[in-house]
């Protein structure tokens, strides 16, 4: 048998002193470093973005066509009072894409938003779970690393990288100018 406490009081004493406690004792720091994540889809396959590279995500906002745009462009758009220009990110993968996609994520590196067809969830992986990948193209360069998420495997997409890619090739000179 245990030593349980025979009055209410005594049993209210008790966890209000476990309460206390739990305060006073230094935080438990998780060994295991995590990293949040978005899963996402474009063309059915799977992909995942990190949470910290990301500044907003945003489903059917109106995007604006600009004429004379790069392939991948598809308008500008407005996200907390600035606009933004908002590129198809299947087309930035060289996939071509039939339709205009739903999603939007804007990126923290810059103000620039990436659309993409599908969100799916959140993930919550530990650090050791995500690997890098061995294969050097273009989908890799913006994909260097894959996670298992269950049954599906799933390349991170750089966005940093993505956005590096578009400050340095012809479609940043379609992209609209702030004055």
């Amino acid at each position: 048998m245990t030593d349980a406490p025979t009055s209410l009081g005594e049993r209210a004493a008790e966890l209000r002193s476990k309460f206390d406690r739990a305060f006073a004792a230094p935080p438990r720091i998780d060994a295991a470093s995590k990293h949040d994540l978005i899963a996402i889809r474009m063309n059915a396959r799977p992909f995942a973005l990190r949470v910290a590279e990301v500044s907003g995500l945003f489903v059917d906002r109106k995007v604006t066509r600009v004429p004379g745009a790069a392939a991948a462009l598809l308008g500008i758009a407005g996200f907390r009072g600035a606009l933004v220009p908002v590129y198809d990110l299947q087309a930035l993968f060289g996939h071509s894409t039939g339709q205009t996609p739903r999603w939007l994520v804007v990126a923290a590196a810059a103000p620039v938003a990436l659309a993409f067809d599908t969100f799916e969830a959140h993930l919550r992986a530990l650090a050791d779970s995500i690997l890098r990948r061995q294969a050097q193209d273009r989908a890799c360069g913006f994909a260097p690393e894959f996670i298992r998420a269950g049954d599906v495997i799933r390349p991170i997409i750089h966005l940093p990288s993505v956005v590096e890619a578009l400050g340095t090739t012809e479609l940043s000179q379609a992209a609209p100018t702030q004055e």
